[in-house]
């Protein structure tokens, strides 16, 4: 079951990592080798893993079931995940295991979701350039949680990539990696 108290140790944490091309991305590689340089979280390329896109679906749930808190980081495309991560829960969150008869696998987890976008920040709101914030946008994440009785927990957003400048990403990937390693408590929902 999950850690959510933290003080005397942190959650197993999984961050499963969907970007289409993750050595070419400057922004997503910067946060997952942060993630790595710490050692304190199971990262999981999913691209470069599955380059076929064949999923193990056992080996996948049994990665599911030895963490506490899974973080889906991956760059927001047309307003969805990138393809891969959308199979991946098609699968993986099966009936039995993710939900249904027999499908609490996934109760009391926490879930926890690490987008980039190519827009600023003040493009993702009502009137602007995309209309929705990043809350509505992810909703259907949020639900996933809900239905499958995971704990949904506030996202992280790094917006206008390509005008990041290096000491930007350099604190974003400090950030980042506070943020998968923080201890939520039930006033952070």
């Amino acid at each position: 079951m999950s850690n959510h108290s933290c003080p005397s140790g942190s959650a197993k944490t999984l961050v499963i990592v969907a970007h289409p091309d993750l050595e070419a991305s400057r922004i997503n590689k910067r946060l997952t080798v942060e993630l790595e340089r710490r050692g304190n979280v199971t990262v999981h390329r999913l691209y470069e893993t599955y380059p076929d896109e064949k999923i193990d679906v056992a080996h996948e749930q049994a990665l599911l079931m030895t963490h506490d808190r899974i973080v889906l980081q991956f760059p927001l495309f047309w307003y969805n995940s990138p393809a891969l991560l959308k199979k991946w829960l098609d699968e993986v969150f099966e009936l039995g295991f993710a939900h249904g008869k027999g499908g609490d696998k996934l109760k009391g987890k926490e879930l926890l979701i690490a987008i980039s976008t190519g827009g600023a920040q003040s493009m993702y709101q009502a009137g602007g350039l995309h209309n929705y914030s990043y809350s509505e946008l992810l909703r259907p994440f949020q639900q996933t949680a809900n239905y499958t009785g995971m704990i949904y927990r506030p996202h992280f957003v790094v917006s206008g990539i390509r005008e990041v400048s290096d000491e930007q990403l350099e604190k974003y990937a400090t950030d980042y990696a506070n943020y998968v390693e923080r201890c939520f408590n039930s006033n952070n929902k």
